[in-house]
Formats: C-alpha cells, sequence, structure tokens
C-alpha cells in the first residue's frame, strides 16, 4: 500500500501522461539550453550526458542528453533536506526551457553518493522518453 501510495503522489508531483514520446524532434536541442549550462558528464550508461549549471549543483536541474536531444531532467536531494520536511514544488519549471510532457520518473536512493555528489542522497530523474528508450543508451 505505502508503495502505491508513493506511486501516485510522485505521479501527481510531476504531473505524469500516459502517452510515451515517440518522436525525437518533440524533444528539445541540447543548443536550447540555457546559456551558463555546461557538460559535467560523458554518456553515463542508460542515461546519457548530464549538463548543468555548476552554480545549481548538488540540486540541479540537471539536463540528460542523448544524440544531442534533452532526455530528462535530474535532480539531487539530500537525506537530511528531506528529512527536515523541506519540499520541492514544480521542479520541471526550473529547466528554463520549454520541455514536454513527463513521460516516467525514476526516484532512486544513493546510500553513498556517486561521483559528483558523494553524500547520501536521492536521484530524481524526470525521464521524457519511454524507459526502454534510456535504458538502450550506451557510451
Amino acid at each position: 500500500m505505502i508503495h502505491v501510495c508513493r506511486t501516485i503522489a510522485v505521479s501527481l508531483l510531476f504531473g505524469l501522461t500516459t502517452s510515451a514520446i515517440a518522436a525525437t524532434e518533440n524533444l528539445p536541442l541540447a543548443s536550447t539550453l540555457p546559456a551558463d549550462v555546461v557538460k559535467i558528464s560523458p554518456v553515463v550508461p542508460a542515461m546519457g550526458e548530464h549538463w548543468a549549471n555548476p552554480k545549481d549543483l548538488p540540486l540541479g536541474p540537471i539536463y540528460g542528453v542523448s544524440e544531442g536531444r534533452v532526455i530528462f531532467l535530474e535532480f539531487m536531494i539530500d537525506r537530511d533536506t528531506l528529512a527536515k520536511g523541506t519540499s520541492f514544488t514544480d521542479l520541471k519549471s526550473k529547466a528554463g526551457i520549454p520541455l514536454p510532457s513527463v513521460e516516467h520518473v525514476d526516484f532512486d536512493w544513493e546510500p553513498d553518493g556517486h561521483e559528483g555528489y558523494t553524500v547520501p542522497h536521492y536521484d530524481i530523474h524526470l525521464y521524457f522518453v519511454p524507459h526502454n528508450e534510456h535504458m538502450a543508451i550506451k557510451p
């Protein structure tokens, strides 16, 4: 029951739709990212490149780019911030560019952190492409 409630809450929070984005032309070009955004990682399997404005880190937005198109937004929120009860509303609007509908959200716990953000935190990915499409990305 808790999992179902969490899924519903995440869906409502991020405005998920059931329609998948089939045409690549609906995805924003990386060239439309805000001027202060730079590439911060090469291609990561199942995700693509990561781009961000360094001053916005660690929260984000971090833009996931594959084949020159933005396929997701990522936000990294540390455990202590969530434990304090901090709210994050309308994260998609922080992108600074028009974005398509969110296809799905992955909300992942990183207990040891990872390269780029080594504290325990959650990675929240708002994907604009179906899961099988981003899972096929390879360096």
